[in-house]
């Protein structure tokens, strides 16, 4: 099978591309000029040059293909240009969506993302059929995200064999950016977490995230969305198993969210718009964590033979690979 992967120099995209090597597909890998391809090292398969944000770049890698797996996106919580992401992550999908049909590429898999879900501040578990709309869709990024979603769900009304994967939080190796969830590991293990809020997510392997891509090409129905999640944890419980895992000592002070809110008012004005850095935290962000994100994988499990693995031993992964590579202090 022929498979043309965006975003595989990412970390989610990276773990996909090692899953699809391993069941022998022919990979054909977009990279941006701009790429580092450090997490390409060891995986065989030709590279591309182009951008989500320019689709006509994309066309020629569609030739010949058997499948399309999207993982690339715009994804950022504080971002200055707004519309970029939008072009990126809605336009790019919708472009490439079409490309495909038009080169007449069997299947396409689509990776969004569980923030396009509707979570609840009560922590109860949500599933693909919990009702949700665009007006609940906190920031840029799952708005467009959101909208995203939407073109690959009518792509798929009008024919188009598009499957959906909603990847809850994933935890692993090579998450060099890293992501927000990255950062969380990373805030922890160089005692910059003195407290927490009370929120929540669902954590996942992201090993087993990129099994269930490689599942979803042969067994994944069109226009299905399917979650993909392992356990769903206070922040509180995630703070307590690093420490369980490292020694160091886990937060015990909780914050309001009017302090957290406060504080991420003004990182967003001194930090990002004064001194045009991210700032460490943003309002997006606080306000994303007045609901705990916690979700099912049945469906995944049923349809997808997905694997719902405890989190310990990516956690445990993550963290090493953070101190091995100097995102962080070594254990001592």
């Amino acid at each position: 099978m022929k498979v043309f992967l965006t975003g595989a120099t990412g970390f989610v995209g990276h773990h996909v591309a090692r899953a699809l090597a391993a069941e022998g597909a022919q990979l054909r890998l977009l990279v941006r000029k701009s790429s580092n391809l450090a997490n390409l090292e060891g995986i065989a398969g030709d590279t591309h040059v182009g951008d989500l944000s320019q689709p006509e770049t994309l066309k020629p890698a569609l030739a010949g293909c058997d499948a399309v797996v999207h993982v690339a996106a715009d994804y950022r919580l504080w971002i200055p240009d707004p519309a970029a992401m939008y072009r990126a992550n809605v336009d790019g999908t919708r472009e490439l969506l079409r490309m495909a049909r038009e080169a007449q590429v069997p299947r396409v898999v689509y990776t969004s993302s569980v923030a396009t879900m509707h979570f609840r501040t009560d922590g109860i578990v949500i599933n693909e059929d919990t009702p949700v709309s665009l007006a609940d869709m906190v920031g840029h990024y799952k708005r467009s995200k959101f909208l995203a979603e939407q073109e690959a769900i009518a792509a798929a009304q009008a024919g188009q064999q598009v499957m959906i994967l909603n990847p809850t939080s994933p935890i692993g190796t090579n998450d060099s950016k890293p992501t927000p969830t990255g950062r969380i590991i990373l805030d922890f293990l160089n005692g910059k977490f003195p407290a927490y809020m009370d929120t929540g997510l669902n954590l996942v392997d992201v090993a087993e995230v990129a099994q269930a891509h490689v599942a979803a090409l042969t067994k994944g129905q069109a226009g299905r969305r399917y979650i993909l999640g392992g356990e769903n944890l206070t922040l509180k419980q995630i703070l307590d198993k690093m420490a369980a895992i490292t020694g160091i000592p886990s937060p015990t002070v909780k914050i309001p969210f009017v302090v957290a809110a406060t504080y991420a008012f003004f990182e967003e004005w001194i930090t990002g718009r004064i001194r045009g850095k991210e700032p460490r935290a943003t309002l997006e962000e606080v306000r994303m964590g007045r609901k705990k994100m916690f979700a099912s994988s049945a469906r995944a499990q049923q349809e997808l033979g997905f694997r719902i693995a405890p989190v310990y031993p990516a956690m445990r992964s993550a963290i090493e690979w953070f101190r091995a590579h100097g995102y962080a202090p070594p254990a001592s």
